[in-house]
C-alpha cells in the first residue's frame, strides 16, 4: 500500500467544542477546556465529563428519525451531513454502490442497553423495546449512515477501543486503494458517558478525580495529571484518491499519505512499558508515507491524561521523532471521545496542516520532567508540511495516520 495518496475532502464534527467544525475547531484553539461536572452522573463515583453542548437530536434529523437512533449514531448522522457538505458531494446524484462507510467505536450504544435495563427490571420483558438491538448495536452505526446517504458499496465498522477512529481511516484508505469505492466516508462517533461506563472507568481508576476544578482536570502530560475526563462526539471525513479529487475540482484539505497498525500483545489496558507498539506504529506510518522522522512538523498526540499513557507516548516520539516536531493533545479541551478519539484528532490534524496552525495542550502547568518533547502550550503559528497523528486503545491496539499538506 506504500505510497497510496488519499484526499481528505470533507470534514464533519460534533464534539464538546460545539456542533460543526467551526465551534469545535476554535474550542481547541483557544485551550477552552469543557469539562464540567455532570448531573447525569449524579451519584457516581466520578461525575467529571466533557459533554456536547446544545445538542438537539430532534431539530438536526426530525423527531421521528431522532427517536429511532442512540446518541451515538445522531452524532455520525450529523457529522457527515456537514462533512459531505463541506466536500460538495450530493448523494442524490452519485452512484452509491462505489460509496463506502468506515466507521469506529469502542462500545455502540450503551445508552439505550442501560435505559431499556431499566424497563426491564421496573416495568417488566413485554414494555422493552424492540427497537433496542436495531439501536445498540455497533455495525448500525455504519448501516444506518448507509441508509442515510444511499452508500451501498462496503460498509463496516471497527472497534479497537479508544484507536478506533483513526483504525476506520487507515481501513477507508486501504479501500480506495484497492479500488473497492471511490469515496468513502471514514471516522468514529461514541456516546458512552453513561452511569454503568463511568462506574466501570471510576472502577479502574482511569478518570481524573479533579472535582473540585472540573475545567483543569483533563491536563495531558502535565505532571500533575491523575487520568482521563471522558467526552462524546463524532468526527467524520470524505476521503477520495487525490487524483480523483483533484479531476471533479474538489478542494483538497489534507491528504492522507500513511498508515500504521500495530499491537503490544500486552495487557488489557495498561500501554507496553517500553511503548513498543506505539512506536512501531509510528515508524509504520513514516514508512508507508515515504517520509523521515525529520519530516514530520506536528503531532496531533493520544495524551489522554493518565500516568501511563502519557509517559509511554512522549517516550516513543522522543526515540522516533528528530526535528523537535510541535506536539498537542487537545484532550485537554474535549476530554476523551474514546472510540471517536482517532477520528476527531485527525480532522484536528488535517486542520493545522491546512491552516498553519497548531493548536495548544490546555491544562498544562508543568510538563513531567520526564518527557524530553515539545508540548505546544499556546496556539502557534506554523507551517505543517506533514502531521501525524496518533492513536491507542485498550488491549494495545494503536494506530498512527501520516497526515501532509494539499
Amino acid at each position: 500500500m506504500s505510497g497510496i495518496d488519499v484526499a481528505v475532502t470533507g470534514i464533519g464534527l460534533v464534539t464538546p467544542g460545539g456542533v460543526g467544525v467551526g465551534p469545535s475547531w476554535a474550542a481547541v484553539c483557544e485551550g477552552r477546556p469543557t469539562a464540567a461536572l455532570d448531573p447525569g452522573l449524579a451519584g457516581n463515583p466520578v461525575r467529571l465529563a466533557c459533554r456536547v453542548p446544545g445538542f438537539d437530536a430532534d431539530a438536526l434529523l426530525g423527531a421521528r428519525r431522532a427517536y429511532r437512533l442512540d446518541r451515538f449514531v445522531q452524532f455520525a448522522l450529523v457529522a457527515a451531513r456537514e462533512a459531505l457538505a463541506d466536500a460538495g458531494l450530493d448523494p442524490h446524484s452519485w452512484d452509491g454502490a462505489r460509496v463506502g462507510v468506515v466507521l469506529g467505536c469502542a462500545d455502540g450504544g450503551p445508552g439505550t442497553v442501560e435505559q431499556q435495563h431499566d424497563v426491564l427490571r421496573d416495568r417488566g420483558v413485554a414494555k422493552v423495546s424492540p427497537l433496542l438491538l436495531p439501536m445498540q448495536l455497533p455495525n448500525m452505526l455504519a448501516g444506518q449512515t448507509a441508509m442515510e446517504f444511499g452508500a451501498t458499496g462496503p460498509n463496516l465498522v471497527v472497534a479497537t477501543a479508544c484507536a478506533s477512529g483513526a483504525t476506520a481511516i487507515g481501513t477507508a484508505r486501504d479501500l480506495l486503494a484497492l479500488d473497492r469505492c471511490d469515496v468513502v466516508l471514514a471516522g468514529g462517533s461514541e456516546a458512552m458517558i453513561t452511569p454503568l461506563v463511568m462506574a466501570g472507568f471510576a472502577q479502574m481508576g482511569a478518570l481524573s478525580r479533579r472535582e473540585d476544578d472540573p475545567a483543569t482536570a483533563s491536563r495531558p502530560f502535565d505532571v500533575g495529571r491523575d487520568g482521563f475526563v471522558a467526552g462524546e462526539g463524532a468526527g467524520v471525513l470524505v476521503l477520495e484518491r487525490t487524483a480523483d479529487a483533484r479531476a471533479r475540482g474538489a478542494r483538497v484539505r489534507g491528504r492522507i499519505v500513511g498508515y500504521g497498525a500495530t499491537a503490544d500483545a500486552h495487557h488489557m489496558t495498561s500501554p507496553h512499558p517500553q511503548g513498543a507498539g506505539v512506536e512501531r506504529a509510528l515508524r509504520a506510518a513514516l514508512a508507508d508515507a515515504d517520509a523521515t522522522p525529520a519530516d514530520v512538523r506536528h503531532v496531533n498526540a493520544h495524551g489522554t491524561s493518565t500516568q501511563l499513557n502519557d509517559l509511554v507516548e512522549a517516550q516513543a516520539l522522543n526515540r522516533v521523532l528528530t526535528a523537535d516536531p510541535l506536539v498537542t493533545s487537545t484532550k485537554g479541551v474535549t476530554g476523551h471521545l474514546l472510540g471517536a478519539a482517532g477520528a476527531v484528532e485527525a480532522a484536528f490534524a488535517v486542520l493545522a496542516v491546512e491552516r498553519g496552525v497548531v493548536a495548544p495542550t490546555a491544562n498544562l502547568s508543568r510538563l513531567d520532567p520526564r518527557m524530553d518533547i515539545n508540548v505546544a502550550r499556546t496556539r502557534t503559528d506554523a507551517r505543517v508540511e506533514l502531521a501525524l497523528s496518533n492513536s491507542c486503545g485498550f488491549g494495545g491496539q494503536n494506530a498512527t495516520l501520516a497526515i501532509a499538506a494539499a
